[in-house]
């Protein structure tokens, strides 16, 4: 399989999390997922899959689950909180009557991304630019 030009992300201990960019990028994307790894998405339509790369801290899902919200239609479109599905590789599921980009999950838990987290984020990005 060919390199796939995912976005990547640190964490500020240093974990790379890897996010989609559009609907054929999230299929690369899970389909590179191990079982055990962790992935976020919204819990409204449009947003890129991100996916913790090896172990994790309770930090590092925090911080994946607010990439994944910073980049969502949902945070875009709204500027509110952002409701995040965080779940393991294993839970996943495609069916084929499922759109690209479109997959099913068995279990997840939900993490609440608050709006003033995302702006934070953003201007501390401004910043350092």
């Amino acid at each position: 399989m060919k390199k796939e030009n995912f976005r990547q992300l640190k964490t500020s201990s240093g974990t790379i999390v890897l996010l989609g960019k559009n609907a054929k990028n999230n299929e690369q994307l899970i389909k590179q997922v191990e079982p055990d790894e962790f992935v976020f998405h919204t819990a409204k339509p449009g947003s890129p899959f991100a996916n913790i790369k090896g172990s994790v801290t309770k930090e590092d899902i925090k911080e994946s689950a607010l990439f994944c919200a910073k980049f969502s239609q949902d945070w875009r479109d709204n500027k509110k909180n952002v409701e995040i599905h965080a779940f393991k590789g294993k839970d996943i599921y495609k069916t084929k009557d499922m759109k690209l980009g479109c997959f099913g999950v068995k279990k997840f838990k939900l993490i609440k991304i608050k709006k003033q987290d995302i702006e934070k984020l953003e201007e501390n990005e401004k910043k350092s630019k």
